[in-house]
């Protein structure tokens, strides 16, 4: 029979217990109790596992203080304004956003031809150039941007608050563009503008160059 050192004896319901420890613990670390998403769950009265937020919970960095900002809207009325200034910057944004979202069905110059209505769609969307959107609060726009209009989905997950914003600004742009006047061409300006001229056209791979002004040097 096999002698066990008295040291051996002494430590082995520590090692003991510290291996049955190690086993509960693997077992709860890999088997824990939790919910599958959107399981059914009998300790609440809806059944629901998946619970909703509490009323007033604001995410980090979405605490919405300017409404009409997010909302396009003083009060029940469409608002009248921009949220903040109108740049080249701007216009240029809101029409880049445009061409991708909207001109498919409004077209690229607002006249509600787009590719999807020239298809057959059968709702064709009106042209921004009637009277009655020409007259509508920029904060139309932006509302039927963020919560749909008739047939016309929302695209509040596609489209940023600011850039909704953008592309109301543009739909302004294009209406003053189709609508405008003698009066509105600044001065020195001719009707059509005359097409520019180019030292290098460009291969495709290369950008092209435009002849310099008359007067003025060539800027690269």
């Amino acid at each position: 029979m096999a002698v066990v050192p008295k040291f051996a004896r002494k430590f082995t319901p520590l090692i003991l217990l510290a291996v049955m420890g190690s086993v509960g613990c693997r077992l709860d670390m890999h088997v824990q109790p939790r919910y599958n998403p959107l399981a059914k769950s009998d300790f609440f009265s809806d059944k629901r596992a998946a619970r909703p937020l509490i009323e007033g919970t604001v995410a980090r960095g979405d605490e919405r203080a300017d409404d009409y900002f997010y909302t396009g809207k003083s009060g029940s009325a469409d608002g009248e304004d921009m949220p903040f200034p109108v740049t080249k910057e701007v216009l240029e944004r809101g029409r880049v956003r445009y061409d991708i979202y909207c001109s498919p069905c409004h077209s690229r110059v607002g006249d509600g031809n787009g590719v999807v209505p020239s298809r057959g769609f059968s709702r064709i969307p009106p042209s921004y150039h009637i009277e009655r959107l020409r007259k509508a609060p920029i904060g139309h726009f932006f509302d039927v941007a963020t919560n749909g209009y008739g047939i016309m989905l929302n695209y509040s997950a596609q489209i940023s608050v600011r850039d909704r914003w953008c592309i109301a600004a543009y739909i302004r742009a294009l209406q003053l563009s189709q609508n405008a006047t003698m009066a509105d061409v600044p001065g020195g300006q001719s009707i059509p503008s005359k097409a520019p001229q180019f030292m290098d056209p460009g291969t495709g791979a290369t950008l092209p160059r435009l002849m310099p002004k008359a007067g003025k040097a060539e800027t690269e």
